[in-house]
């Protein structure tokens, strides 16, 4: 097979016109992963549901759910769809052969790629109840989560200055998702954890090998994230596996936690609010163990979102409290590293967050939500780019909420502008109830104008 254009539909019985792929629309489509739009254009081009499912080895029903606008995010089934349609795989962002996509997304094949979304949850949930309540790491189930990569030279024996450097490149990395999104450097992070990984085969003294595996743990994180951030799921539950048995086997409670609250996010993004809240549960136990206010505070703001999307009022408002309570008792400046960012700032941010979900059922929370959002948007500095347009997206939510159409679409603009120097899928997921409010109220002008640039944001 060609490394850049795959076998299956690039040959004589090919339906697809071979000028298709280099037209304008299509191009776009195939760099943005739109498949529904792809296999839209493709249909114009009078190939038909059931060539295009011949090609790609999908059913009738699922090429016709895509073409109705499913979303198709998992790798594995992007590059079947690239190698079966003959796209050339860099058209669409892929890695052009198996140990470059291993690298960067970890192995699909197999169970993974095959099990229901729902599975792959309960089956992660229970790894994670595994770590965190003291089961052996680096077990037989270990190596389900992704295979090794190619090798690349490593040093054979490491001290602590090997080991900053991995922490030196996580922070200089973490910095860039924050304020361009994990489009712009996942890429990065994970051939920096490619390199890492091979440090773990370095002799070392013990206090050098227990910070190589909290550091490595950091960077899988790091890697689970931004592979959120770009709608790649099934490697960032990999990624967050990985780093949750390396934090556990370089003890590190805190950063227990802190995987934890980060995948439960991933479920939280899902509409898995149940299985998120356990997750943030599980992360509260590690959080307490590791003595951490400023932990224990990240947690309990987390479990009152998911209570929120569950509608459990009481609740949210219980541990919404209790995140403040633990906030104003944490020992901010000396906190790990991975819970720095939870300042005072992000406390107005999750404080907005849980009542703008609140006040999508009673919008007496908006005069909860607004004040706090008005806070942490003002608080946001240009390197927090992606958390700014977030917060916007939400006032500018609550105003349409409240009624105040004129500043909702006012401030809804600013989001726009702000989220569209991000690579981030999850900003524009994160936009869609501004997106569903504006739309409701498109007999007022402003709002209907803010509706039709959403439009043309999320067409572009």
């Amino acid at each position: 097979m060609d490394a850049s254009t795959g076998g299956n539909g690039s040959g004589a019985g090919n339906p697809v016109p071979p000028d298709a792929w280099e037209q304008t629309d299509m191009r776009a489509a195939l760099a943005a992963r739109e498949i529904s739009a792809v296999y839209r254009l493709l249909r114009k081009h009078g190939v038909s549901q059931r060539q295009i499912a011949a090609m790609t080895g999908q059913s009738q029903s699922e090429v016709s759910e895509i073409l109705k606008g499913r979303q198709v995010m998992a790798y594995d089934v992007l590059t079947r769809i690239a190698d079966g349609l003959g796209v050339p795989r860099g058209y669409m962002g892929l890695a052009y052969d198996e140990t470059t996509a291993i690298r960067v997304v970890g192995s699909s094949g197999g169970r993974q790629a095959e099990e229901d979304e729902s599975v792959k949850r309960r089956r992660f949930l229970a790894h994670a109840a595994q770590v965190t309540m003291g089961a052996a790491v680096f077990g037989p189930e270990s190596g389900t989560w992704s295979s090794g990569p190619a090798r690349t030279p490593a040093p054979g024996r490491i001290g602590m200055t090997d080991v900053r450097q991995v922490e030196a490149a996580t922070r200089a990395l973490r910095s860039l998702d924050y304020q361009y999104g994990g489009g712009f450097c996942r890429d990065a992070v994970v051939a920096q954890l490619s390199w890492g990984q091979q440090l773990l085969e370095s002799s070392a003294t013990e206090p050098v090998k227990s910070r190589l595996f909290v550091a490595l743990a950091d960077q899988h994180s790091l890697a689970g994230w931004t592979s959120f951030d770009t709608g790649l799921m099934d490697s960032a539950r990999g990624h967050f596996a990985n780093a949750l048995d390396l934090a556990k086997q370089g003890d590190s409670h805190p950063l227990v936690a802190n995987v934890l609250y980060r995948m439960g996010r991933v479920y939280l993004h899902q509409d898995a609010a149940n299985d998120a809240l356990k997750l943030f549960q599980l992360g509260q136990i590690a959080a307490q163990e590791s003595g951490s206010e400023l932990a224990v505070a990240v947690l309990c703001a987390n479990e009152a979102w998911a209570y929120a999307l569950m509608g459990n009022e009481d609740q949210a408002m219980k541990l919404l409290g209790r995140s403040k309570d633990e906030f104003a008792r944490a020992d901010v400046a000396n906190a790990e590293s991975w819970v720095k960012f939870f300042n005072e700032t992000d406390v107005y941010a999750m404080t907005g967050t849980v009542h703008t979900v609140l006040a999508q059922r009673n919008a007496e929370h908006t005069k909860y939500a607004i004040p706090a959002l008005t806070r942490a948007v003002e608080s946001y500095t240009d390197d927090m780019a992606r958390s700014k347009a977030f917060m916007l997206s939400a006032l500018a939510t609550n105003h349409l909420l409240d009624g105040d159409i004129d500043h909702g679409a006012k401030i809804g603009f600013k989001a726009i502008e702000c989220a569209e120097s991000i690579k981030s899928e999850r900003v524009k997921d994160r936009m869609r109830p501004l997106q569903a409010e504006a739309e409701r109220r498109r007999n007022n002008a402003d709002a209907r104008e803010l509706a039709d640039r959403l439009k043309i944001f999320y067409a572009a």
